[in-house]
């Protein structure tokens, strides 16, 4: 009886998304388990037969025996609870066989009570008890599992298909950033080439932090500084003396956990809007700060501020913004406004989580 009543304990991240798995789950019992209902199940029958209780202890049967018979029936007919089409008949074939056991129980509990010239319950109240008993213990824990089966799987879908997305995005490495990178890199071999041969090696360094993400679902608070610390000294040598920039990252958060290239779309839209359409200087700061349990990285610039593609339609803040609610929820947020000082602002707020390493 345990065994039925108090299926194995597992988390949601485990669960099996199969019907037959799961009823082996839900109506599957230990050697434990088994021995201890079966030392209860004497016990009581036991008791009841002492105390010449003979209704009770017929009612106790009633009650358990549909439970056993249909997780056994059910347990035996588990190749047709597989395929396309599974759950649709798992759940008439439980409440069909629950509710012939029942009736079956049931009536024998009637005829065993009158072959004792005992009285008990009527038939109609029996049969209602022991199905509602059994689709409590069975049926309500198997629909449980099976929400929770749904759910992990709507949350694993999500998360490939994010992780597909950010691999797409990472596979591309921004073509049109390369192209400018190289193009510009062509030009100062040309005429400059000290500066030439500092902006491959920026290039090269930027390449070499990003592309190993490809294959990490998580990186560090330190590698993506270092990563948006390369990106701006490429936009440095690019846009010359106009780019200048500031990083602020205390040692203490570097390994601090920070998905992939979550950090970058803020950086390039803070280059692209705010630098490229203005003709004179800009600033760029970089800052990481600890608020609490909230780890809070901000974005700021002094460049041309907030236009219509950069309130929220461009595509890199949709998917920043998608990821976000697929990774953290509601412990996430994102804003982007215009600072009392005029400077334009990206704030990213997510959980501060600790790494015991950062990742190389």
């Amino acid at each position: 009886m345990i065994g039925i009543l108090t299926p194995h304990a597992r988390s949601v991240g485990a669960a099996p998304s199969g019907p037959a798995a799961l009823l082996r789950e839900v109506a599957g019992f230990s050697r434990g388990q088994a021995a201890v209902s079966l030392l209860l199940v004497v016990a009581l029958t036991a008791l009841s037969l002492h105390r010449h209780a003979y209704t009770w202890a017929a009612l106790f049967g009633a009650l358990l025996l549909p439970l056993g018979i249909t997780a056994g029936v059910l347990r035996a007919l588990e190749y047709l609870l597989r395929g396309p089409r599974a759950w649709f008949w798992l759940w008439p074939m439980l409440l069909l066989i629950l509710s012939l056991s029942s009736l079956l129980c049931a009536a024998g509990y009637r005829a065993g009570l009158a072959g004792l010239g005992l009285r008990g319950m009527a038939l109609p109240q029996v049969f209602s008890s022991a199905l509602g008993f059994g689709l409590l213990t069975l049926a309500l824990p198997l629909w449980i599992a099976q929400s929770q089966a749904r759910a992990l799987h709507l949350a694993q879908l999500t998360q490939s298909a994010l992780t597909a997305d950010l691999k797409a995005l990472q596979a591309q490495i921004e073509p049109h950033f390369l192209y400018n990178t190289l193009a510009n890199t062509r030009y100062l071999a040309r005429h400059e080439p000290a500066r030439a041969v500092q902006m491959l090696d920026h290039l090269i360094a930027y390449l070499h932090s990003a592309l190993p993400d490809l294959r990490r679902p998580m990186s560090s608070l330190g590698r993506e500084f270092e990563l948006a610390q390369h990106y701006l000294a490429l936009m440095a040598i690019r846009f010359g003396e106009r780019l200048r920039f500031e990083l602020d990252c205390p040692a203490a958060l570097g390994a601090a956990q920070l998905p992939p290239l979550l950090l970058m779309p803020l950086v390039e839209n803070a280059v692209q809007h705010g630098v490229e359409p203005r003709s004179g200087d800009v600033e760029v700061r970089l800052l990481a700060l600890l608020d609490g349990a909230r780890l809070r990285l901000t974005v700021r610039d002094n460049g041309a501020g907030l236009v219509s593609v950069v309130l929220g339609s461009g595509v890199g803040l949709h998917n920043l913004r998608q990821r976000l609610a697929a990774l953290y929820g509601a412990d996430a947020a994102f804003a982007l406004r215009i600072g009392a000082d005029g400077w334009t602002e990206a704030e990213l707020t997510i959980p501060y989580i600790t790494t015991t390493t950062d990742p190389a």
